[in-house]
């Protein structure tokens, strides 16, 4: 399975004040928003590169850009919508579409409701994002539109993911890259990762 967990300090230390049930919803989102750029740095490093000549005030030199890679964010509502800005600040020339899937209350099971994505999604490397990777059918849900309107190039970012969830994901779609702060091993009756963080949409938006 390609999973990369994300051990940076900065990372770590802000996901275990995201997790604080004190914290109120103003700062859970200025730190979601922290993570989702921090969390970005780490998905795109492997990004192709041109180079290119460069004149600076004293000369000339060889230079390396991103080589003309095009890029989508697709945030899952609500929750997704928190982590688009932070990204935003990396690759500002990303197209954002959006997804709306929640989870039916008895079934947990994904159920798709909005869907509007770059009409050039087959051209970009999509990034899914999703905070919570719990019981994985979101973020399949999610993939398999995706790939079936012609998007080929996918990852996922999430900021906390339980091990059934990347297990699930990796069986049914094993080459999708999956970039988490955290994994936890539980998920409870209701399908929410514990410890977790609780109900992202909630704590974002100040909803329960």
């Amino acid at each position: 399975m390609s999973v990369e967990l994300i051990t940076h300090p900065l990372v770590q230390h802000k996901i275990s004040i995201l997790r604080d049930k004190n914290t109120g919803p103003k700062d859970f989102r200025d730190l979601v928003e922290e993570i989702s750029t921090l969390m970005a740095y780490e998905a795109t490093r492997n990004l192709p590169l041109e180079k290119i000549r460069v004149e600076t005030p004293l000369g000339e030199c060889s230079a390396k850009v991103i080589s003309g890679k095009k890029l989508g964010l697709v945030p899952i509502l609500r929750a997704g919508l928190g982590m688009v800005n932070g990204i935003l600040k990396l690759i500002p020339a990303a197209k954002v579409g959006h997804l709306g899937i929640y989870r039916e209350h008895d079934t947990l099971k994904p159920v798709e409701y909005y869907a509007k994505l770059p009409e050039d999604l087959s051209e970009r490397h999509l990034f899914i994002l999703d905070p919570m990777l719990a019981t994985g059918g979101s973020s399949i849900a999610a993939i398999d539109y995706i790939k079936k309107i012609g998007g080929k190039e996918i990852s996922l970012i999430c900021l906390i993911a339980s091990r059934k969830g990347i297990e699930e994901i990796t069986k049914i779609h094993p080459n999708i890259p999956i970039f988490t702060a955290a994994v936890d091993e539980v998920l409870n009756k209701k399908g929410y990762i514990v410890p977790g963080l609780g109900d992202a949409g909630d704590r974002l938006f100040g909803t329960q």
